[in-house]
């Protein structure tokens, strides 16, 4: 179990911490707006009343003993860029943060922080890749252009062994686990005999993947 602590309890904040405590995670929620902080107060482990561009206020909250803080303010990019600041100057070191713009993101790169989300704009791609690849449920880029991406088998595909689905692009893409209801084949080799309705995980370039997609159909 970690700690976290969010920042900004809007839509996306809120979200972010309600799952947070679903993982089994303890979350203090921080907002300027007493009627948000007290709207959250009895789900979240805590809630406090603050002016996140104010450094003597969030130094009074200790946020180095946090595992990571997201900022999650919303459209005030000068708010949230003097939360940043104050943040980094304060010594928090997983620092994630949220950006509405180029500029806020290009700003926040050389403030230094772990990470910059762009919820918005990866929703947008994730739904754009589900209407282009139905099949795919979800995907993951791991780096270097690798990605993981989880394929429903259709009933259809029913029957073929791993090498016979892959065809080419066997010796390229890897088959890291295949799910079957509760049974889960780790690794599964070339002649595994996927069933309608398997999960499969299948990791590989985005290129490789994007030609492998027409044959998941």
């Amino acid at each position: 179990m970690a700690h976290f602590t969010v920042i900004g309890l809007g839509r996306f904040g809120i979200t972010a911490s309600l799952e947070l405590i679903y993982l089994g995670h303890t979350v203090t929620g921080v907002d300027s707006d007493e009627k948000l902080a007290e709207q959250y107060a009895e789900e979240l482990t805590q809630t406090i009343i603050c002016d996140a561009t104010d450094e003597r206020a969030l130094k009074e909250l200790n946020l180095i003993n946090s595992d990571a803080v997201l900022v999650a303010i919303g459209e005030d990019m000068q708010a949230s860029l003097l939360c940043t600041l104050h943040l980094k100057n304060l010594g928090v070191q997983e620092l994630w943060v949220k950006a509405n713009t180029s500029a806020h993101h290009t700003i926040l790169s050389k403030l230094g922080v772990s990470r910059i989300i762009h919820p918005e704009e990866d929703m947008g791609v994730r739904v754009a890749q589900a209407l282009n690849y139905p099949m795919v449920n979800d995907y993951l880029s791991i780096g270097h252009g690798y990605y993981v991406v989880e394929v429903h088998i259709a009933d259809k595909l029913s029957g073929l062994t791993v090498a016979e689905l892959l065809g080419d692009n066997l010796r390229i893409v890897e088959t890291l686990l295949v799910k079957r209801e509760q049974e889960l084949f780790t690794k599964p080799d070339t002649q595994f005999t996927l069933r309608g309705k398997d999960i499969a995980l299948f990791c590989g370039t985005r290129a490789v993947l994007k030609n492998l997609a027409p044959r998941l159909v």
